[in-house]
């Protein structure tokens, strides 16, 4: 058997294989062998086939099974014998194989490009320190008495705008389809959200009333079921509401845990300035990256920017799936949406090895003290035990993934020690 090693790029490696026909006779006659054992050929006992009555009515199978067999035989050999540790399984290109003759090709694949960490000290960037301001606490205590609102029957009068009305609807397509129905929808009279045509209706109505409109939504409505359609609806108003909202004082404060309006907003703030302090960290966080990817040049393996386009594609799905809303039904085009996302992951890939690579020139690692506090910390948030969650986390792997989070937190602090910061 023949190898050549081929160094395309820095990253980009190939082997070029050529295994001798005897080797190759050999694999098909074993092959052919188990074919007889398992075929049913008209003619023929089971188990009584002759091989070469196989090789011949299955020579493409045999053909694809042994080279199949000898590409991950001989490729995986050869990648240990030389100590060579792909970032991703070897593509197999120019595959030549036929009986009683020898079989070529070439394995393609990528490694760890070799990075001399550039040193760290003196990057300067733009940071913030975080601060919450007076207006985030009221929108805060606002959305605190929406959720603490009540609703009153209104009588007496028609509904009008900011009232809530119970209706039930029924809808179709204006040009003929299927339609639907929900039962006690409530739609607040007046609201941006709702078709102009459907405040109207709804606008100066009784329970009991009924109200017939039609809708035709534009074509660059938020909803791919409806955009460009016309919709013929009625709906049915059940009852009126009004919403009314707790006044903003101690007693609203107390309701929601604290003894007076003046902590209440205290514990706001608290609140909001520890979330202000963690996303000041991860911009500091990015923008030390960034600065530091300046100070290096190498290529990425196409494998790695591949995991990260994937990475930002299922995350999109998860939230969307979370939202309760079916990524597969909104008319998405994640080929697409992937793609627009290379360019971010490129930098994500870049800044994961050279990160790694100072982290080596500097010895750190995450220390088995520091795993358990994280344990811990983690195990406080669960609601578990430690030694349950170490359980679980070993089971699914987790716990090197856990490192390397430890590990990359302290990159981190280390470039933010050794920079210069300019706080705005």
């Amino acid at each position: 058997m023949k190898v050549d090693y081929i160094e395309e790029t820095a990253i980009r490696k190939a082997l070029a294989f050529e295994i001798d026909a005897e080797l190759v006779e050999k694999e098909l006659a074993g092959r052919a062998r188990e074919y007889a054992k398992k075929v049913k050929l008209p003619g023929f006992r089971a188990g009584k086939i002759p091989p070469d009555v196989v090789r011949k009515r299955f020579k493409d199978a045999l053909l694809q099974d042994a080279a199949e067999a000898l590409v991950n035989r001989h490729v995986f050999q050869e990648l240990e014998g030389r100590g060579l540790k792909p970032v991703a399984a070897p593509k197999v290109v120019d595959l030549k194989i036929d009986e009683h003759q020898p079989m070529s090709f070439r394995a393609v694949f990528e490694t760890f490009p070799q990075i001399d960490a550039p040193d760290h000290k003196g990057l300067q960037v733009k940071a913030r320190k975080a601060a919450v301001a007076e207006e985030a606490i009221d929108a805060e205590i606002e959305a605190q008495r929406e959720r603490h609102a009540r609703f009153e029957a209104v009588e007496g009068r028609p509904g009008r705008p900011g009232d809530h009305a119970m209706v039930d609807v029924t809808w179709k397509p204006a040009d003929g389809g299927k339609g639907g129905r929900e039962e006690n929808a409530v739609l607040e009279i007046g609201h941006a959200d709702n078709p102009a045509e459907m405040n109207a209706a709804l606008e100066g109505a009784n329970p009991g009333d009924t109200r017939q409109l039609t809708v035709a939504y534009p074509a660059d409505h938020a909803s791919a079921a409806m955009a460009g359609k016309t919709f013929d609806y009625t709906l049915t108003i059940k009852a009126l509401r009004l919403k009314v909202l707790p006044d903003v004082d101690d007693e609203f404060a107390k309701d929601l845990g604290a003894d007076s309006l003046g902590e209440l907003r205290e514990q706001i703030r608290g609140r909001l300035l520890a979330g202000e302090e963690r996303k000041a960290q991860r911009e500091l966080h990015e923008a030390l990256v960034d600065e530091y990817l300046k100070r290096a040049s190498f290529d990425v393996p196409e494998a790695l920017v591949e995991r990260h386009m994937d990475a930002r594609v299922e995350a999109a799905a998860r939230t969307l799936y979370l939202q309760g809303v079916d990524p597969t039904k909104i008319g998405m085009d994640w080929k697409r949406f992937r793609e627009s996302r290379r360019d971010e992951a490129v930098q994500a890939a870049r800044a994961d090895l050279l990160l790694d690579a100072l982290a080596h020139a500097k010895a750190i690692e995450a220390t088995d003290e520091e795993v358990d506090a994280e344990l811990v910390r983690l195990s406080e948030r669960t609601r578990k035990s430690k030694e349950a969650l170490r359980a679980e986390m070993e089971k699914e792997g987790e716990i090197s993934a856990l490192r390397a989070r430890i590990r990359e937190s302290k990159v981190l602090d280390l470039l933010k020690a050794d920079a210069r910061l300019d706080f705005e």
